[in-house]
């Protein structure tokens, strides 16, 4: 019991102090109360195809922490070759073997958040993305730009832009789906189609 109670400490004031930094670039929280089971967000940096992108992770924590590495896999869709696009697995030393008890959560979502800025295409997890990447980089920039907007800018304007969709003008409805980089005349089309149901249009447009 002393040992689980040291674990719980260890997390609870890993969680205080992500709190306490006040950085809206690096979060996490817990999930349902498990102290085992935090949900971790960050955002894209500055420069790299990520850039204005919201980004989940899900973060699973095992019994023995510190002494063993947090899992932790994307739940936002991403293109990148250390990614896995399928399931969101990271390659990541600190997240295998260079670990230390001395690392913390934070640490390791600041890891992932940097290595958005400095992948490492001969060491993948993502072999497709990866040849992409040292075979035509400008496709694989595009790619990674065109997944960020429609899966992770989508979420923070979902609940933002679409929750004023009643009383939203036409052109104002045209503007949001061209914030996350729908071509105008899709946009006006897809709105027509539907009704000017912004949502509806979205889905339509993701689904074609």
């Amino acid at each position: 019991m002393y040992l689980e109670s040291r674990e719980h400490l260890r997390l609870k004031r890993e969680l205080k102090n992500i709190e306490t930094e006040n950085d809206s670039s690096v979060e996490a929280y817990i999930v349902d109360g498990n102290i085992f089971k935090w949900r971790g967000h960050i955002l894209g940096p500055p420069g790299t195809p990520y850039e204005g992108g919201h980004f989940n992770l899900d973060i699973t924590i095992p019994e023995d922490y510190p002494y063993s590495p947090p899992v932790i896999k994307f739940e936002t869709k991403i293109w990148h070759p250390n990614i896995s696009s399928e399931t969101g697995a990271i390659c990541l030393d600190i997240l295998k073997n260079e670990w230390s008890p001395a690392l913390t959560i934070r640490t390791a979502l600041l890891s992932i958040q940097a290595l958005l800025s400095a992948p490492e295409p001969d060491d993948p997890q993502d072999a497709m993305v990866a040849k992409m990447y040292k075979r035509d980089y400008e496709e694989f920039e595009r790619t990674a730009k065109y997944v960020t907007i429609v899966f992770s800018r989508i979420t923070r304007l979902w609940t933002s832009t679409f929750a004023r969709d009643d009383n939203e003008s036409k052109e104002g409805k045209i503007k949001t789906l061209l914030e996350i980089g729908i071509e105008r005349d899709l946009a006006v089309k897809a709105l027509e189609e539907n009704g000017w149901d912004t949502t509806v249009a979205l889905n339509r447009l993701l689904d074609s």
